[in-house]
């Protein structure tokens, strides 16, 4: 059986203003599962972003598009685009190492019974008869 895969949720936005306006990525989230499962939490993600810029937004649109969603905000001067993009985990340089399996160890075997030296009284006769609290003698 094989694990399902890992997606990362990818943001591309825009940043800065003017000569200096640039777009930066980054991943800020994973989901194990299926590739819908993945897309819906990014749907979730991109509804509820807010980018940075504009400062005075006056028109928000969210698209989707193949892979993933499209937010276009529009300001006073110019459009800013954030891009949310899923795509699948094939490798990650500094992820965590996988915990070792851990083998549990087999319950430790029953111990046999002790038996006890029955307690004898002066003369050496058992306290305790041995048939006393027997059920087999009915």
């Amino acid at each position: 059986m094989s694990a399902a895969p890992t997606w990362g949720l990818v943001v591309e936005t825009t940043v800065g203003t003017g000569e200096r306006k640039h777009t930066e990525a980054q991943v800020v989230g994973h989901v194990a599962g299926s590739r819908q499962e993945a897309l819906e939490e990014l749907e979730r993600r991109a509804r509820s972003y807010s980018p940075t810029h504009p400062l005075s937004p006056r028109r928000r649109r969210l698209l989707r598009v193949g892979d993933g969603f499209l937010l276009v905000v529009d300001g006073a001067w110019q459009s800013f685009v954030t891009r949310f993009t899923v795509a699948e985990l094939l490798e990650d340089s500094a992820a965590p190492k996988a915990p070792e399996p851990v083998v549990a160890a087999p319950p430790p075997a029953p111990s046999p019974p002790v038996e006890r030296e029955p307690e004898l009284d002066a003369d050496g006769v058992p306290v305790r008869p041995a048939w006393l609290g027997r059920r087999d003698l009915s």
